[in-house]
Parts: structure tokens; C-alpha cells; sequence
């Protein structure tokens, strides 16, 4: 193995705007999907397509289907990291985009179990396999072309871009959704005004693909591509990356996994479980959709402009000490934020998602260029979606039915409090025993640098 050097020139910044711009654009598109997948499973799939259950049951079966999409995800990681590390992020971006769409755009034509009985339910989970799959190879495909084009003084910064395309993507999805609850009747929206927005997929699919279709390679992967190719054609064996990535960088992936727990679970905690606690838990809470929606549309607009700022901090303190900032962080406001929804004003209940949020960012910020950071050029496609996704399993899939499951068990909302400090522990310790990453050239092979100083001791 040998190790690549860095690319000749760095590209402009008209051109890693560029990247920036069609890189975040697919990334607000499928998060948009997959957002409003995770409203709607909370309040209009148990009565559309999970009718005939009690409602209690209907709530955690159509949470169910919100988690088969987390289970994909690792398995899209898998494909499209393996592949992306071959062929390129560009085309498997492509791809992952119109999988994710095409998913939610046939969701929103999906007869309820009225009209096509348990057929209806199942189509349901197969299409949330698809838009969990296509989501599984988007996010390392979407962080990698932004950091792999920019340099490392502003890295941060720049692949923070793409993560802000969560929170605007969720704030497009809850802000759809609160207008349409607020303008229909619920007969009308449970009905048919629901599949509104996923039928406007389709819009933002073309736009998204359009940006996307429009930017080159980054300049590291084809460096990197060019060397592997003459390395091949003298005769050295063709890699797989997804074995690489497994046999030359076994900390790095647990050490992605465990920065994923704290960020993931808070994250569904304070966007999409406060849903169902707020509104599926009477007589405690008796709060509509609407106020739910407003206030998770507010968090939403604060983390849109927070988390770029996140982002260029840790390019001046690093990724760890703001890491470790916010997983404490989210461990401590886990407990106020139950304090403030218990009380059940809705300034308060903004406070508490904001708060929240503004923690979860000093996370998220700097995570695409550390997850970045962590990896070779050839493998590095497949070890961020491997640990982002596996980690999705454990912490954002499960999250939703954990703390139902936990509230219901305990009778109070601190239950998930401790959830979300147990998980954040997990991540204090994966992050906290690895070292800071912010100086290390993309360029660089982290493996192949770690092998040469194994190997000076023996030499000597």
C-alpha cells in the first residue's frame, strides 16, 4: 500500500461553492423525504394505514415502519460506500437521490388499509426499505465530494453545509405539514392533504438532480483513482474497500459509531418522539399537532443557521473539545428539555427544542469533516457510511420506540432523560480516547501513515 500524495492545486472557491450548493441541495431533498416520512409515521399513518389496532399499538407499528428504514440504511452504506470507492461519489449521489424520491413520490399515491386492506401496510415498509437504502449511501457521498474538494483550514466549515441540509430539509417537511394541518380539517388532511408534500418530491427531486449533474469529481478520489489504476494495470490486486475498511480501520469505524449514538438519539428525541409525547399521551398531554409542529419549525430554522457556525468553530478548536461539548450537553438539556414540554406552554416547549438543538449542533457541525478525517481516500466512501449507518440502528432507528417504550413503562418523561445520558456516555467515550483530527490531509492514508510508525521500532 502506498501512501497518495496530495492533489496538485486546491480548487477555487467558486467551485467548492458550487459543490456546496448541489451537494446540500440533495441532501435537504432526501432528509426533506425522509423527515416527512417520520411525521407523517407519527401522526397519520396509525389511522391511515393501521386502522384496525388500538390506537396505542397503531402509534408503535407505524414507528416501526420509521425504524425498517434505519435498517436499510446500513446495508445502502454498504452498497454505495463500496461502490462510491470505486466508481466515484458523484454517480452513486445521483443514484441514492432518485431512489429516495421516487420512494416518497409513490408513498404519497399509496391507497390506505380502506382501500387495499394489509397490501397497503406492506407496500408501506417496502418503500421505507427503498428510502432508508437510498438514504444509507447519501450522506457519506454528500460529506466526502464537499470535504474532498476544499482544504483543511476551512473544512469544517465547508462539509457543515451539507449537514444544515438536515434541519432544512425537516423545516420543508414540518413546515409543509403544519400549513396544510392548519388550512384543512382533519377529515380532509387525514384523507388526502397529507400526501401533498410527498407528491412534491418529485418537484425537488429534479431540481436536486439537476444541481447535482453539474459538478465534477472531486480532485482527491481522482487522484487516488488514477493511482490505484496504474498500481492495477502493474499487476497489484484490484482492493475492495468494504473488506479494507473492516481489516485496516477497525477503530475508526467504532470510534464514527460512538460519535453517532448521543448526536442520533438526542436528535430524534427532540424532533420526532416530542411528537408523539406531546400529542398520543393524554390526559398528561393534550397538545395539538400544531403546537408541536411550530415549535420543532422554530428548532428547525435555529439549527439551519447554527450548525455552519458549529462547523467553522471547529476549525479553530477542533473537532473533539466541540464533540465532547455537546454530547455533555445533550445529556444535561435532556432533563430540562422534559421540564420545559411537562409544562406544556408552547414558549417554553420552543425553548426546550431549541436548546436542545443548539447542542445537538455542536455535535452534527463538526461530524462530517471528523467522520471524514477518519479515513483513506480508497475506503473512505465505505468506512463514514458503515459507521454513520450502523450506528443509525442502535441510536436514531431505535430511539423513537425506546422512549415510548420507556415512557410507558415508567410514567415519565425522565426515563428518556437517562436514555439520552446513558447514550451520550457511550459517545463521550468513543470520541473522548480518539485523537483530534482537524490537521490531517485528506490526501493522507491514516492506515498506511499508522504501519510506517509500527514499523520504525523494528527497523531500529
Amino acid at each position: 500500500m502506498t501512501n497518495p500524495k496530495p492533489p496538485a492545486a486546491t480548487p477555487s472557491r467558486s467551485t467548492i461553492v458550487k459543490v456546496v450548493g448541489a451537494s446540500m441541495a440533495g441532501t435537504t431533498v432526501e432528509w426533506y423525504d425522509f423527515f416527512l416520512y417520520g411525521v407523517a409515521a407519527a401522526l397519520v399513518f396509525p389511522k391511515v394505514f393501521f386502522p384496525a389496532s388500538d390506537p396505542a399499538v397503531g402509534v408503535l407499528l407505524a414507528l416501526g415502519t420509521f425504524a425498517i428504514g434505519f435498517i436499510a440504511r446500513p446495508i445502502g452504506g454498504l452498497v454505495f460506500g463500496h461502490y462510491g470507492d470505486i466508481l466515484g461519489r458523484k454517480k452513486l449521489l445521483v443514484i441514492s437521490l432518485l431512489m429516495m424520491g421516487l420512494s416518497t413520490f409513490l408513498i404519497g399515491l399509496l391507497p390506505g388499509y380502506d382501500a387495499i386492506g394489509l397490501a397497503a401496510p406492506i407496500l408501506l415498509i417496502v418503500l421505507r426499505l427503498v428510502q432508508g437504502f437510498g438514504l444509507g449511501g447519501e450522506w457519506g457521498g454528500a460529506v466526502l465530494i464537499v470535504s474532498e474538494h476544499g482544504d483543511k483550514e476551512r473544512r469544517g466549515y465547508w462539509a457543515s453545509w451539507p449537514q444544515a441540509g438536515v434541519p432544512l430539509g425537516q423545516l420543508m417537511a414540518n413546515g409543509l405539514l403544519a400549513l396544510l394541518a392548519l388550512v384543512q380539517s382533519e377529515d380532509a388532511f387525514l384523507s388526502w392533504g397529507w400526501r401533498i408534500p410527498f407528491l412534491m418530491s418529485a418537484v425537488l427531486v429534479l431540481i436536486g438532480l439537476f444541481i447535482r449533474l453539474s459538478i465534477e469529481e472531486s480532485p482527491v478520489f481522482r487522484q487516488a483513482a488514477e493511482q490505484a489504476a496504474t498500481s492495477e494495470a502493474a499487476g497489484t490486486k484490484s482492493h475492495m474497500p468494504i473488506v479494507e475498511v473492516f481489516r485496516k480501520y477497525p477503530r475508526e469505524v467504532f470510534t464514527a459509531m460512538g460519535a453517532r449514538i448521543a448526536e442520533n438519539v438526542s436528535y430524534y428525541i427532540f424532533t420526532v418522539v416530542i411528537v408523539t409525547y406531546l400529542t398520543k399521551n393524554p390526559p398528561e398531554h393534550t397538545a395539538s399537532s400544531s403546537f408541536v409542529l411550530n415549535a420543532v419549525l422554530i428548532g428547525a430554522a435555529v439549527h439551519f443557521v447554527t450548525i455552519p457556525l458549529w462547523g467553522a468553530l471547529s476549525d479553530r478548536v477542533g473537532r473533539k473539545p466541540l464533540y465532547l461539548f455537546g454530547a455533555v450537553g445533550v445529556a444535561v438539556w435532556s432533563f430540562v428539555f422534559v421540564f420545559l414540554i411537562d409544562t406544556k406552554s408552547f414558549p417554553l416547549t420552543v425553548v426546550a427544542v431549541v436548546g436542545g438543538l443548539l447542542f445537538h449542533g455542536a455535535m452534527y457541525g463538526p461530524q462530517a469533516a471528523f467522520l471524514s478525517e477518519l479515513f483513506g481516500t480508497r475506503v473512505r466512501y465505505s468506512g463514514v457510511s458503515v459507521g454513520y449507518q450502523l450506528a443509525s440502528i442502535l441510536a436514531g432507528g431505535l430511539a423513537p420506540l425506546i422512549a415510548v417504550a420507556l415512557y410507558t413503562g415508567f410514567g415519565t418523561g425522565y426515563a428518556i432523560a437517562v436514555y439520552v445520558s446513558v447514550a451520550s456516555l457511550l459517545t463521550i467515550a468513543a470520541v473522548g480516547t480518539y485523537s483530534e483530527t482537524k490537521n490531517r490531509d485528506l490526501a493522507d492514508d491514516p492506515a498506511f501513515q499508522r504501519d510506517q510508525a509500527a514499523s520504525v521500532p523494528a527497523q531500529r
